[in-house]
């Protein structure tokens, strides 16, 4: 347990990076996913490999890369690719073991956009879109989501599905086809959530900190509580360390 104080990203990515395992292949973008990665391959997955949408395989970053093309990502990579060979011959066959994931809303079956809030035709916000999550979402063994916990991020249902969760529920995914198991985590800034066996969200842990009525307050439905609930561990003095000293040193996500 740390005796520093951290901020709400830190235990974030924190709590993130604890999913992944040592020697996974993770489809990785920028930003505080790029920082779990790191973390963890720092930490407890020595052996953990990343790579980047623009075609870089095995990628070990010297600095914080500020995009999917910048060109840290090359130096000391175990290979580079085309954009469409990492799309094809890596995800789609299934050799991509995790995915990460993010979006303006995410709903109780773990289904994300990214595309349009309100109504597609006449939207109050239009959003970037998915760029490759919705290949991510459907073909990854297994994907995480990261995102600050609030009402207007998780909606019961979504305004416009970008990406796959488990869809309305049940076998519903299965029967669409993709291969991908879909999302195994959701981590906020209060609380780890998981999907039950039909697909729904449920909180599986707190973070130090927070009660169960701040979740509910914060998500948009009547959300389902594991039977048994835990309390996540606060970040240690060394994770906040390499976060602060070796990953982000310059404070662009923590500080």
């Amino acid at each position: 347990m740390s005796e520093r104080t951290y901020s709400k990203t830190e235990l974030m990515i924190v709590n993130a990076a604890r999913l992944l395992q040592d020697g996974d292949l993770v489809f990785v973008g920028v930003g505080v996913p790029n920082l779990a990665c790191n973390l963890a391959r720092r930490t407890h997955a020595p052996n953990l490999m990343m790579v980047y949408e623009a075609g870089v395989i095995g990628a070990q970053p010297a600095r914080l890369p500020l995009s999917i093309g910048d060109p840290t990502l090359v130096s000391g990579a175990t290979a580079v690719c085309s954009m469409y060979e990492i799309f094809s011959l890596y995800l789609q066959r299934g050799n991509v073991d995790v995915g990460f994931l993010g979006g303006a809303q995410i709903d109780r079956y773990c289904n994300i956009n990214a595309t349009v809030i309100g109504d597609y035709q006449h939207p109050k916000v239009r959003l970037p879109g998915s760029g490759g999550s919705m290949e991510i979402a459907a073909w990854a063994n297994r994907c995480y989501i990261m995102t600050p916990h609030n009402k207007r991020r998780f909606p019961e249902k979504v305004d416009f599905c970008t990406s796959a969760g488990f869809l309305s529920g049940g076998t519903e995914r299965e029967k669409s086809g993709v291969r991908g198991k879909g999302p195994q985590a959701v981590v906020t800034d209060l609380a780890l959530m998981m999907p039950d066996e039909h697909g729904e969200l449920q909180v599986t842990a707190l973070h130090p900190g927070v009660d169960l009525e701040e979740v509910r307050q914060n998500t948009g439905w009547e959300i389902k509580i594991s039977e048994k609930l835990e309390r996540t561990a606060a970040p240690s003095d060394e994770e906040l360390r390499i976060l602060h000293e070796e990953l982000d040193p310059t404070g662009i996500y923590v500080d």
